[in-house]
């Protein structure tokens, strides 16, 4: 026993060999023992760029900001209704939902995923009695003032007969529709109530760049306050809506409910109402379309004074003026409006305005194209005088008119025909080679008839097809080919290389440039 315990020391005896070994190793040379720091590895840290936070801006925004929900008898429309952009919401799992789920309530109520039943009891009034309220478009809002005045979209309350604003809190108040503009797309809502509300004011747009930072807030899907971000994409987008389009374009998510909600500025300023989304599946695809403050502005001021929005009228029917178009009238730029007709008893026909004239400025601003035209007259207050100036036969003129008034809802409809036909004409078809169309006298004696177009030339290009007709040349009435020839020989001895051309279909009327050979 003794021998084995010597040959197998015991544990005890070699952790204290090892203790002392270990102390050692640490000596100095000094002989003063070393510090022992323990080594950890560093946790991973990059110095970024810090976001900005949007949270301040929705604290103090959020309040102003409302639900709107619309109640009548007729049958039921959507929010998107009357911009056209169609919301196609579909999705799997709805039904699956819970029953009080916001989400399948939205549905339910304004159609979509299992929503088509509704449409079957809402055919409206039944044995002449009006049908009870049933709600039928949700929007977005917000307040602008401190007594309860809110803007939304005239596409949420069109056809509405009750109106009910949904505060952030939850509160739900009435409302009445002071006013709407279908132009525009706003409608003013008030809630008389005995309190004060928060309320936020626009921005000036004039400052807004792309690029900068926006938050829309609203109530997409019928969620209620919703925040979402993004930056201004583009400005004075026209997406066919009508002639005063001039959308702020915005990649933050705009959703079904978000119209007629603010889109602001990082200093809480309203610089867009969100009014429609680009999308082919329905969902959003990050292309948004606001109205601008600068619109929106002078829109609900009238709103709110007179219920109705009052604009100036020319009474002109206009085109955009081409490349081609300015070189076939001697033109330096492609710029201004062409006028394609003048309504008769309107402002600028009693001004003496004829067609073919090219507007190039209004109060000495230039005028680019149509839509700015258009944009500044609407502004002007009925009655005021204007000096308008002119591009006509070659020359620069002027003439001074007072502003009308844009009748309600007024159509671009063209003046009545004249009924009195004059004698037939010979129906002898002329070829116009160089042209690429062949013609023949119309057959009420205005203009002549397009028989034919050579799909090769540059007429076929420009869309003309047998059966319309060509009404003037250079401003100048033609009846015959002859006619046409001797207005185009006229413009190459000025050194012109097109010729304008007045062509006619349908009860319209648009003016197409046409190259003419100098040969």
């Amino acid at each position: 026993m003794f021998q084995t315990n010597a040959l197998h020391p015991s544990l005890k005896t070699v952790l204290k060999t090892s203790t002392v070994a270990g102390l050692a190793a640490v000596m100095l040379s000094s002989g003063i023992p070393a510090a022992i720091t323990p080594s950890f590895a560093a946790a991973v840290k990059i110095e970024a760029p810090q976001v900005p936070s949007f949270a301040n801006v929705v604290d103090a925004v959020s309040p102003a900001v409302v639900s709107v929900r619309v109640q009548s008898r007729a049958n039921p429309v959507s929010d998107d209704a009357g911009n056209g952009f169609s919301f196609d919401f579909g999705g799997r799992g709805l039904d699956e939902l819970p029953d009080d789920h916001p989400l399948k309530r939205f549905f339910k109520e304004f159609g979509g995923p299992n929503g088509d039943k509704r449409a079957e009891r809402d055919r409206g009034p039944r044995d002449g009695k009006p049908g009870r309220l049933r709600p039928t478009s949700q929007g977005s809002g917000f307040f602008i003032s401190e007594d309860g005045y809110l803007v939304t979209n005239n596409h949420v309350v069109s056809d509405g007969s009750a109106f009910t604003v949904i505060l952030n809190d939850g509160t739900e108040l009435d409302a009445k529709l002071i006013g709407k503009d279908s132009r525009t797309d706003l409608a003013v809502l008030k809630v008389d109530a005995k309190r004060t509300f928060a309320y936020v004011s626009f921005a000036d747009d004039s400052k807004v760049r792309v690029g900068d930072w926006v938050v829309a807030v609203g109530n997409p899907f019928g969620l209620g306050g919703t925040v979402t971000a993004g930056i201004i994409s583009a400005r004075g987008r026209d997406i066919g809506s009508g002639p005063y389009d001039d959308y702020l374009q915005v990649d933050a998510a705009v959703n079904r409910g978000n119209s007629g909600g603010p889109t602001f500025n990082l200093n809480g300023e309203v610089v867009g109402i969100n009014t429609a989304i680009f999308s082919p599946s329905g969902g959003n695809v990050g292309i948004a379309f606001a109205i601008p403050a600068s619109v929106a502005k002078d829109v609900v001021t009238d709103l709110m004074k007179d219920g109705e929005v009052s604009r100036g009228w020319l009474g002109v029917q206009i085109q955009p003026v081409d490349k081609d178009v300015a070189e076939s009238l001697g033109l330096a730029e492609a710029s201004g409006a062409l006028v394609i007709e003048p309504q008769p008893g309107s402002p600028g026909e009693k001004a003496g305005i004829k067609k073919g004239d090219v507007i190039t400025a209004v109060n000495g601003e230039v005028i680019k194209g149509p839509r700015e035209l258009a944009r500044k007259i609407a502004l002007m207050r009925p009655g005021t005088s204007v000096d308008v100036a002119l591009w006509r036969d070659g020359k620069a003129e002027s003439v001074k008119l007072e502003v009308g008034t844009l009748p309600a809802d007024t159509k671009d409809a063209a003046a009545g025909a004249d009924q009195q036909k004059e004698e037939p004409q010979p129906s002898s078809e002329k070829a116009l080679a160089d042209l690429g169309v062949t013609v023949a006298p119309s057959e009420d004696g205005k203009g002549v008839t397009i028989s034919a177009v050579d799909p090769d030339s540059d007429a076929s290009d420009r869309g003309l097809k047998e059966g319309q007709k060509i009404v003037s040349v250079n401003n100048q009435e033609v009846k015959s080919a002859d006619d046409i020839l001797k207005v185009i020989e006229a413009a190459k001895k000025d050194g012109r290389t097109k010729a304008l051309f007045q062509i006619e279909a349908d009860n319209a009327s648009r003016f197409v440039a046409l190259p003419i050979s100098q040969g």
